[in-house]
């Protein structure tokens, strides 16, 4: 009978494709990932090396010679470090030396004369002339060590080259050059406070106000 009541416990009726729904399976859930291994504690970093000593080796040749003879004490150091050879003199005794390299020992042209700052010490700087010879082809170098305020004479008189490269360095370090033609800045302009090439000029650093009066604008940073 449609109205007849099916006993308790009945199975479910087939579904209309004929076959018997079975009980409803709760998808598995996936098993947690395990957690990424903590990194490793990092090592304490090691101290950073000292710089290496500037091992040199004595220089012995016919300019030893004859540079010690003519100009004795006055020549406190010949040298040679990786191949070059210089020579470190005293302030006063440059100019005569680099008369004696040119005129008698083929030393014709300054390449290049530059200097490096060393603030903690009481002669600040170094001022080196590089030299070189046409007929030796060979290079060589006359070191001085002078304080800040000393003014070392000109080497204008024996190369002429030395006019802008003495320039130069009086433009990044402040050195002043005693006899020297034209002692004014050649890289900065003229009214530009401050000497790049000291070591407490940052490498940032520049003249506010110049930039300020003269491009009209905040910073050239």
């Amino acid at each position: 009978m449609a109205d007849e009541q099916k006993p308790e416990g009945s199975p479910a009726p087939p579904s209309a494709g004929g076959e018997a729904a079975g009980p409803t399976e709760t998808p598995a859930t996936p098993a947690p990932k395990p957690a990424p291994p903590k990194p490793a504690a990092a090592a304490h970093a090691a101290p950073p090396k000292p710089p290496a000593f500037m091992v040199t080796t004595p220089w012995e040749s016919d300019i030893t010679v004859l540079l010690k003879e003519r100009f004795g004490p006055a020549v406190a150091e010949f040298s040679t470090y990786l191949g070059q050879n210089f020579l470190v003199a005293q302030p006063q005794a440059v100019i005569p030396i680099l008369e004696t390299l040119k005129l008698e020992l083929d030393f014709d042209y300054m390449v290049d004369l530059t200097a490096v700052d060393y603030p903690k010490r009481p002669e600040r700087f170094d001022v080196v002339y590089i030299l070189y010879s046409f007929p030796r082809n060979e290079r060589m170098r006359v070191k001085t060590i002078v304080a800040e305020g000393h003014r070392p004479a000109t080497a204008v008189p024996v190369y002429l080259t030395s006019n802008w490269l003495e320039r130069e360095v009086f433009d990044m370090f402040g050195i002043e050059f005693e006899g020297h033609p034209d002692m004014r800045r050649i890289l900065m302009p003229e009214e530009w406070q401050g000497y790049p090439l000291r070591k407490e000029y940052s490498i940032l650093q520049q003249d506010d106000r110049w930039v300020q009066e003269n491009l009209g604008i905040e910073s050239g940073q």
